[in-house]
């Protein structure tokens, strides 16, 4: 069994190889191959994750490449966890829109739909790839934000691919943190569409301990979710902490628009110096603490969960981004989803949902119209789509915002969007 890694360079790598030893019980990987352009960050983070496998006792071969077809040739799954710009185009991402009045977030509102439109391109040359060059029936395994738009832009080409988020796995633990019981026994009803789900129930025993949760510790959970316990009281679920964008859109923008408000991507890259800097001890042999400010807890784990489930058949139930096929009562079939799936050799399979409630459906039909428009505008490079695109968009929505915006972000990422400027 062969893993690729693209965006092999990012600090959380580490992080998922020590899972992969953790789950060699389910998963014999043989060869790792990592896949990045910048070969000084690549050799770094290399460097540690070498380590760390043969610290943990691990045979297998381990390759860094800058190129493509290397990394990808024979490989059973394809695990893509790049940021096109770096950290540089999530910065503008955060903090253009707020220029307009509107949300500045990286994989949500018009920043989201800029990194859409860098990203969305190159992941569907890597699964081209993929299909031609993995392994007979390889699986590409998307953790890219924004991920509902790259996996609808996968599957809707497709491929053989399924999105993954760290939202359903990390709302699954801090369930069990709560309640005092194993996450891993807790089944948690986890619906809408990717940073736009709710958890309506969690399950354990065969009770459902969610108003028992929520009742007990609803500071906690407001806290945690950013969204006020009377609004949490009427919804009777535990919102995903982006679901506070919508439910508090001006607030938030007014909070990041206040004089001193640092952007997450400067916390992010100042954070990354740091790891970096750290993956060069030689002695270093375990992910490093200062790894779980990073954000994204928990998406390694999720994803050598996910594999391994694919490649023993287990048939467990796990959160995944797929098709609908009738899961999800008011979407069509084709439209992705977040939902719990159930997980075997042939792939993640959703299972039955109740109906959302209208205050959710309302805003997962838009959303979804949102998705669609941004797929579109990404694949044909066409900027009357991406005006499209934000009218949809439920943090914009507006006009004649939505074209001035259009304009502004284009422009902004133009040498990362050569579908739209083919000229360079």
């Amino acid at each position: 069994m062969k893993v690729a890694v693209v965006g092999a360079g990012s600090t959380y790598t580490p992080e998922l190889v020590e899972n992969l030893c953790d789950h060699e019980d389910r998963l014999v990987v043989d060869e790792l191959a990592f896949l990045d352009p910048d070969t000084e960050r690549l050799a770094v983070v290399a460097g540690l994750a070498e380590r760390i496998l043969r610290h943990r006792g691990w045979p297998g071969k381990l390759t860094s490449t800058a190129r493509r077809d290397e990394a990808l040739e024979g490989a059973g799954f394809v695990v893509i966890q790049l940021r096109v710009g770096g950290q540089t185009a999530r910065l503008s991402d955060e903090t253009l829109p707020l220029g307009y009045g509107c949300l500045g977030q990286e994989t949500t509102g018009a920043g989201g739909l800029a990194k859409a439109l860098r990203t969305v391109p190159l992941v569907l040359e890597l699964a081209e790839t993929t299909a031609a060059r993995g392994a007979p029936g390889a699986w590409v395994v998307d953790f890219t934000n924004p991920v509902g738009i790259v996996t609808q832009a996968l599957l809707d080409d497709g491929h053989r691919a399924m999105g993954l988020c760290n939202v359903g796995i990390w709302i699954q633990k801090r369930v069990g943190h709560y309640l005092g019981v194993d996450p891993d026994a807790v089944a948690l009803e986890h619906v809408g569409l990717n940073h736009l789900t709710w958890a309506r129930s969690a399950t354990v025993d065969g009770v459902d301990r969610l108003p028992e949760l929520l009742a007990r510790f609803p500071a906690e959970v407001a806290l945690e979710s950013g969204v006020p316990e009377e609004l949490l009281a009427i919804l009777g679920a535990w919102p995903s902490y982006y679901l506070h964008y919508y439910y508090g859109h001006d607030a938030e923008v007014a909070e990041q628009r206040t004089p001193g408000f640092r952007p997450r991507a400067e916390v992010v890259r100042e954070l990354e110096a740091r790891l970096l800097e750290a993956y060069r001890d030689p002695a270093l042999v375990t992910k490093p603490k200062e790894l779980s400010y990073r954000g994204g807890a928990f998406y390694s784990e999720a994803a050598v969960r996910l594999m391994a489930s694919l490649h023993d058949g287990t048939g467990d139930v796990q959160v995944v981004d797929v098709r609908n096929d009738g899961a999800l009562p008011g979407l069509p079939d084709d439209a992705v989803v977040e939902v719990p799936c159930r997980v075997d050799a042939l792939g993640a399979h959703p299972l039955p949902q109740r109906p959302l409630l209208p205050e959710m459906a309302g805003l997962v039909a838009h959303a979804k119209a949102y998705e669609r428009l941004a797929v579109l505008a990404a694949t044909t490079g066409s900027r009357r789509e991406v005006v499209r695109a934000l009218l949809a968009n439920p943090l914009v929505g507006q006009w004649p915002v939505a074209e001035e915006l259009a304009d502004a972000l284009l422009a902004a990422n133009r040498h990362l969007l050569p579908r739209f400027f083919p000229e360079g």
